[in-house]
């Protein structure tokens, strides 16, 4: 399974270019992973390729940045790291076929954000100051569900799952009737309501509600506590990938 394109997805920037076989996405700003090159294949001129990227982003008021997961193009990590490109981010992908009991606490599950779900989410995860809309558009960009656990009208904890096919490209509706694998994005609990079981209730509703014979998931590879959660719900370290920025 190709975890490179499933996350790039999964989580699309709204503006993309192809230039010699890499992806040069931008989305606002918003998070590297949709504001960032995927460098997939092996240009026929690697320099011009990545002065190509680097005048992308200057023109957006960016710096350039690199995703480098297990497909990435041979050789690239190692010569971004002789241009002094820091590398940053470690990431983890954890993948399972998650089969556990249900939620024990009651998720509310809809086909697109709604105001609650997004304040929560980007409370927690909102670290580009501006950006909100952008952030949005980002999550609607495909087919999604979205779950949370409320409590007085508040989301206390939400996720959102993407259902894919595992194939790169496929259409809205290919991808809502033949999905065979559900990326799990967002998870986000406010910090008062954490250590209550309710980002493993969130799991468990999206899993249930998919029923997808497979699900992944991304994090940061410092965040062991989140890993020991997802390893808890059937989730293994199946790959990893980071970044480098100029």
């Amino acid at each position: 399974m190709n975890f490179d394109l499933l996350v790039h997805e999964a989580w699309p920037a709204y503006e993309q270019r192809i230039h010699d076989g890499w992806v040069l996405r931008y989305a606002g700003g918003v998070t590297k992973r949709a504001n960032s090159v995927l460098p997939l294949d092996e240009p026929t001129d690697l320099d011009g390729a990545i002065e190509a990227a680097e005048a992308f982003y200057r023109e957006r008021g960016q710096r350039c940045v690199f995703s480098l997961g297990p497909n990435a193009t041979p050789g690239l990590d190692e010569e971004l790291e002789r241009r002094r490109y820091e590398l940053v981010d470690p990431t983890v992908i954890m993948a399972g076929s998650p089969d556990g009991p249900p939620p024990l606490h009651p998720v509310r599950i809809e086909d697109r954000p709604w105001q609650g779900w997004l304040e929560t989410w980007w409370a927690v995860d909102g670290r580009y100051g501006t950006g909100f809309e952008d952030a949005e558009r980002i999550c609607t960009g495909v087919p999604a569900w979205y779950a949370a656990f409320e409590e007085d009208g508040v989301a206390l904890a939400v996720g959102r799952a993407v259902p894919q096919t595992g194939t790169y490209g496929a259409s809205r509706d290919e991808v809502s009737s033949q999905s065979d694998t559900l990326g799990i994005y967002c998870m986000a609990t406010l910090p008062q309501a954490r250590r209550r079981g309710l980002a493993r209730a969130v799991i468990r509703a999206l899993v249930g509600h998919a029923d997808a014979k497979s699900a992944y998931l991304v994090t940061t590879a410092s965040n062991v506590a989140a890993q020991a959660l997802y390893r808890g719900e059937g989730f293994e370290i199946v790959d990893r990938y980071h970044y480098r920025v100029r």
